[in-house]
């Protein structure tokens, strides 16, 4: 059977935020044209190896953004060790024209490509005239004058400003785990919460309280998300987030959970007993109630 031709979004789309998408789109609306959407990218810790304070979104997360709200039909993302040697030309007609089998290809202005990033938009276009696929570059998206980056993207968040995260994001940074077992000393003091683990590697949002909106089985609850290391019962794990959700009671352990950020009401506290850490919890639904 004859491969399709496909159009290919070019990028790491740490986060797929608006700029990302707008690279995505242009690939996307080439389904019109009888082309699959396909985004070209690298695994999450590509992003991390950076030393930028690691990836926002974790492989499978990025993968459902791409699928759900991006239009991508098709995902490749090979190991960086298996490109980043290959010369510009090696790429093209490899992997743009042999694997992907593309027809037309789109990526950011700033897109590098070939061994020692010594290829640019200019060297595509040539590539894309010798071996059939048109090119298209899409300008840089800008938010209240700003460019729209992942870098800035990753500030916002460590500093716990998830409002305008989310606006550059396009939509609400969510955290999208398997719930573990964790202590349960939520349900000793009247909150049992479902607990997330982040991934190695992944950034971390500011330690503190958010209100949150939790999605199970479809149907969304109002919540609050504690992000951080547990100070007041010494907890020597790596950072979790908590969530209590907020007209909910049943068994998620062991199941898929999307919570995600909406704002935070204020930073990780140690109490001086649990009687303390539970007046403030109640508070903090409250907070979040409030805001929500």
């Amino acid at each position: 059977m004859e491969k399709k031709y496909s159009a290919v979004a070019l990028g790491l789309f740490d986060g797929v935020h608006l700029g990302h998408r707008a690279v995505l789109k242009a690939a996307a609306v080439q389904k019109q044209q009888g082309l699959m959407p396909c985004a070209f990218t690298f695994p999450s810790e590509s992003a991390a190896k950076k030393g930028t304070g690691g990836f926002i979104y974790g492989d499978s997360e990025k993968a459902d953004i791409l699928t759900e709200e991006c239009g991508i039909e098709r995902i490749y993302s090979p190991p960086f060790a298996d490109i980043c040697g290959m010369e510009g030309a090696e790429f093209a007609e490899e992997i743009l024209r042999g694997e992907l089998n593309a027809a037309f290809v789109c990526c950011g202005n700033d897109f590098r490509f070939g061994k020692g990033a010594s290829c640019g938009t200019a060297e595509l276009r040539s590539f894309g005239e010798r071996l059939g696929f048109r090119v298209e570059t899409v300008e840089d998206v800008l938010c209240g004058g700003e460019r729209v980056s992942s870098t800035l993207i990753r500030r916002l968040l460590a500093e716990g400003d998830t409002e305008r995260a989310n606006t550059l994001l396009g939509s609400p940074y969510t955290i999208m785990k398997t719930v573990s077992r964790g202590a349960q000393l939520g349900r000793t003091i009247g909150f049992p919460t479902a607990n997330q683990l982040f991934d190695a590697g992944q950034l971390v949002p500011r330690y503190g309280v958010y209100a949150s909106s939790t999605v199970i089985d479809g149907k969304s609850y109002l919540s609050m998300t504690d992000i951080g290391m547990k100070p007041t019962v010494d907890y020597g794990g790596a950072p979790l987030a908590e969530t209590y959700i907020h007209g909910f009671s049943g068994d998620l352990y062991g199941s898929p959970l999307r919570v995600s950020l909406l704002r935070f009401i204020r930073p990780e506290m140690k109490f001086s007993s649990l009687n303390e850490l539970k007046a403030q919890i109640d508070r903090d639904v409250q907070s979040a109630l409030n805001i929500l």
